[in-house]
């Protein structure tokens, strides 16, 4: 019998099974994996370095769908929030990755070079050192607070007996639709807004 045009198994393939998983569960096992597979979890450690080598394969997948050229575009506020629109839409693709993958150091080289794409833009437009990573952080809580709301149903506040709560049912009455979006752009809008005030005192 002739050999599989193609390997039964490889780290694609053990990336993809994985992040079905995850997308189902919120969690995932290597034998779990494995059991999907049809192979022995053994067989899936021969291709990865462990669950936290499958963590980081994790992080590559969702993150490969940030496009990283909006981090080209001018000014560099424009660059951040354009990053940031696109870093948002690929983890709300999987929010069930985020609590995964932000209670785990960042290792995949393509993702850290991703960082280092934006570290560069910050330092370039004048942001002081000890800045630049504080820029950049409160920048993720935005978007991935924001990528777990677009999971969330439309409706969050369930309300009884509105005369208990009639500020609040008046409130929810008056909303637009898309509050996730709109939150977003809220929330992002500040964020440049104060991070330029910043950005004016490191250039005094």
């Amino acid at each position: 019998m002739g050999r599989p045009r193609r390997p039964l198994l490889d780290r694609e393939r053990i990336t993809t099974t994985a992040l079905e998983i995850v997308d189902e569960q919120g969690e995932f096992s290597v034998p779990q994996i494995a059991k999907r597979l049809g192979v022995q979890t053994a067989s899936v450690y021969h291709h990865v370095d462990g669950r936290d080598g499958i963590v980081e394969l994790l992080r590559e997948r969702v993150a490969a769908a940030i496009d990283g050229a909006t981090l080209e575009r001018e000014p560099w506020d424009a660059a951040m929030a354009s990053w940031a629109r696109s870093y948002r839409a690929a983890f709300a693709a999987h929010p069930r990755t985020i609590p995964l993958l932000t209670t785990s150091p960042v290792r995949a080289p393509k993702v850290l070079a991703q960082y280092e794409h934006a570290v560069g833009r910050l330092l370039d437009a004048g942001f002081a050192l000890p800045d630049v990573m504080p820029v950049i952080i409160a920048l993720e809580n935005i978007v991935l607070g924001s990528a777990l709301d677009m999971a969330a149903p439309e409706a969050m506040w369930e309300l009884a007996d509105e005369t208990a709560t009639p500020r609040l049912a008046r409130a929810l009455g008056a909303a637009p639709e898309g509050r996730s979006d709109q939150a977003f752009e809220l929330a992002l809008t500040g964020y440049l807004d104060h991070v330029r005030t910043l950005l004016d005192t490191d250039q005094l």
